[in-house]
């Protein structure tokens, strides 16, 4: 009997969860498990790697026995991961030398600021399309092995690992047999040549990271290896970075074609189909999942401050008690009030780049309420959205509609807000789980469940699609008074 079950494993920034579909990308059965964040000081972020594992191994046998299913009923395993984060594990043992950096960490600025004074700035960017920045794996990587006893020689005796969590994982379900991972991945570590798919000798050097510590570099969909942990052999088939594994679960295969996702942050993507793509307008150029050898790109912008600013409504205001109330309260008041929230609390992101600047509230008045600041922050979301969105139409070319998922996609008001803004239909997929299946469709491409990448995008439906009612006039003149808004919060 043919296999049409395939297991997702998603393994985020705050939970590691699990998810298996059916081949028809319906969700079967899901789990999900916090792990801790540690702080060890300011601007510092890190995770246990066994917590990592050991949550993520738990998930999967969740989802599995929820499904009814056993492991011998499973095609493949798909891996999407939180990116840039980064692990070095001794070889012989397994055992990790270091907590896992994230990839929130700003710990090595001050690396990053000598890289930009030696002048690599350009290097990077042509070899990488990325910018320099602590958000990356590389300076992470040099971070461990300068702090850690023994690690440079360690690694330049080949003993040690470095991977980011998908490699992590991998290396865990295979107990060791494989060391690699997948183009998506290693495009985030600003290391990775991504015009030839090759590991850059020339950053390694000037970073100071052997090569030997590296995984090999692998298609996102490609038989890593398999895993006998489940009772049944099962063959790890699939990899890719979150936010390229939501673009191809939203069946963004084509230049064109555009997602974003409402999480924590907003990380909208656009496929530019095997045209490197160099942003003049603030946006990174990265490797998008890739089904063959083919080199395939996308354009990327990232907010920082996206679904967490109702997080903040509710717990540093106290306006809401849960998240779920935000809507209604927004929608207590007919608009803003002239009211412009600002959420830079940890800077601006894309097309910005400015990690000074921090939040305001601008426009108030005397009859300004607590419903027009949420209504104001609501529309935050879709202001930062909107400017990356016409930072890409400046690039590559404009989009005829824009693909949404991420826990923040199902309010209504934010959805119908950003197709205002934008001019372009917002369409919400019947399955918002992109992510985790994304990483299914790539496995079961690799493992024969489906033909290609037309079977995938036939298979894609849309819940909601949200018309743009606004008059392009207005739609100018609101973001004529964000851009406002941003300019009198980084002004001196």
């Amino acid at each position: 009997m043919a296999k049409d079950h395939l297991l997702a494993l998603d393994q985020g920034t705050s939970s590691s969860r699990a998810i298996v579909f059916h081949r028809s990308g319906t969700v079967v059965a899901r789990a999900q498990r916090e792990f801790r964040q540690i702080f060890p000081q300011p601007g510092w972020v890190e995770h246990d790697p066994e917590e990592i594992w050991q949550s993520q191994l738990e998930v999967a046998r969740e989802a599995l026995a929820a499904s009814g299913l056993a492991a011998g009923d499973i095609a493949a395993i798909g891996i999407t991961n939180q990116r840039e984060t980064t692990l070095l594990w001794d070889r012989r043992s397994g055992r990790p030398i270091h907590n896992a950096i994230v990839w929130q960490d700003r710990r090595t600025e001050p690396l990053c600021a000598q890289l930009r004074e030696q002048g690599l700035a350009d290097t990077v960017r042509r070899s990488t399309g990325l910018v320099i920045d602590p958000y990356f794996s590389a300076t992470k990587i040099r971070w461990v092995l300068d702090h850690v006893s023994g690690a440079h020689i360690a690694a330049a005796q080949g003993e040690l690992a470095f991977g980011t969590v998908d490699s992590w994982l991998l290396w865990r379900l295979t107990q060791g047999r494989v060391h690699a991972t997948d183009v998506s991945n290693a495009s985030r570590t600003m290391l990775f040549d991504i015009r030839h798919n090759v590991w850059d000798h020339e950053l390694l050097k000037a970073l100071h990271v052997p090569d030997s510590v590296l995984p090999q570099v692998r298609p996102s969909s490609h038989v890593f290896g398999e895993t006998t942990l489940f009772g049944a052999p099962i063959p790890i088939a699939g990899m890719a970075g979150d936010q390229q594994a939501a673009l191809f679960g939203q069946a963004c295969f084509r230049a064109g074609l555009a997602k974003n996702t409402y999480g924590t942050g907003c990380f909208m993507l656009m496929h530019t189909g095997p045209a490197l793509h160099a942003s003049s307008h603030g946006l990174i150029t990265t490797a998008a999942a890739q089904p063959t050898t083919t080199p395939e790109y996308a354009l990327e912008g990232s907010v920082f401050i996206g679904g967490a600013v109702v997080q903040w409504l509710r717990d540093g205001l106290r306006a809401i008690a849960g998240s779920s109330e935000v809507q209604a309260l927004a929608e207590s008041v007919p608009d803003s009030g002239g009211v412009i929230v600002v959420p830079a609390f940890t800077g601006l992101g894309a097309p910005y780049w400015n990690a000074d600047v921090r939040g305001a509230i601008v426009g108030l008045s005397r009859g300004s309420t607590v419903a027009h600041i949420a209504r104001a922050a609501l529309e935050s979301i879709a202001f930062q959205s909107a400017a990356l969105l016409q930072a890409m139409a400046k690039d590559a070319a404009p989009v005829a509609e824009l693909r949404v998922d991420g826990g923040a996609c199902v309010n209504d008001l934010l959805m119908q807000f950003q197709a205002d803004l934008l001019g372009i239909p917002v369409v919400r997929p019947q399955v918002t789980e992109t992510t985790a299946l994304g990483a299914a469709y790539l496995a079961g491409l690799a493992a024969g469940v489906y033909a290609g990448t037309d079977e995938l995008a036939a298979l894609w439906r849309e819940e909601r699609r949200f018309q743009p009612t606004l008059p392009r006039s207005r739609a100018a003149e609101r973001m004529a008074a964000w851009d406002h808004a941003v300019r009198q919060t980084v002004a001196p």
